[in-house]
C-alpha cells in the first residue's frame, strides 16, 4: 500500500497494452513546448497522474488536512499516483514537459519525441508552505520490485540530477483510445 492510499504508479515493459498507455490532455490542439501545462490520464483505469499533498485527518469528530507529501515506499522521493480528478482537492495534476533530446521539434510536441515531464509543489516533504513552488521531475526509478512473476520499477517524483530514467517517449496510437 502507499502513504496516500492511491494507485501506486509503476513501469514495467516497453510492450505496449492497454495498460501501459496514457493520454496526454491539453487545451489546444497542438501542444507547444512554450504552454506547457497538461494533464495524464491513464487509458485503462480513466485516472489521472499526480501527486497528493494533503492527508485527512479526524479529531475529535471533526475533519482537518495535515499538508504534506507522502514519501514513496521504496526511496525518500515524492509517492506518485492515479487519482480520479474530481476526488481530491489536495492534489496536483498539471504536468510541465520540456525536450530531453533535441531533435526537429518545430516547437510542438509529437510522436517519438523524448521529454522530461515536471510538476510544481508549493509544500515540502514535512508539510511546510513553498512561497515559489519547487519542482519535482518524473522518474521511473531504478529500484525495482516483484510481483509474482512480474517485475516492475516504481514510478516517483525527485528533484535530484536527470538522467536516463527521467526521460518518457511519446508515441501517439488511434486505435487504443
Amino acid at each position: 500500500t502507499t502513504g496516500s492510499k492511491s494507485q501506486l504508479v509503476f513501469a514495467d515493459s516497453s510492450d505496449l497494452d492497454p495498460g501501459s498507455l496514457w493520454k496526454i490532455n491539453f487545451n489546444k490542439e497542438l501542444s507547444t513546448y512554450t504552454n506547457g501545462l497538461v494533464t495524464l490520464q491513464h487509458v485503462k483505469s480513466k485516472r489521472f497522474l499526480g501527486i497528493n499533498y494533503g492527508k485527512c485527518n479526524n479529531y475529535n469528530g471533526g475533519v482537518y488536512y495535515t499538508h504534506y507529501h507522502n514519501k514513496s515506499p521504496s526511496t525518500n522521493h515524492t509517492e506518485v499516483n492515479c487519482d480520479d480528478i474530481n476526488y481530491h482537492r489536495y492534489w496536483v495534476k498539471d504536468w510541465e514537459f520540456n525536450h530531453a533530446k533535441v531533435r526537429d521539434n518545430q516547437g510542438f510536441l509529437k510522436s517519438n519525441d523524448i521529454i522530461n515531464l515536471r510538476i510544481k509543489k508549493f509544500h515540502d516533504i514535512n508539510g511546510n508552505y513553498c512561497q515559489n513552488g519547487q519542482y519535482e521531475f518524473l522518474r521511473s526509478h531504478d529500484i525495482q520490485f516483484t510481483i509474482g512473476n512480474n517485475i516492475f520499477q516504481e514510478v516517483v517524483c525527485h528533484n535530484k540530477r536527470l538522467g536516463g530514467i527521467d526521460e518518457w517517449r511519446i508515441e501517439l496510437f488511434k486505435n487504443f483510445i
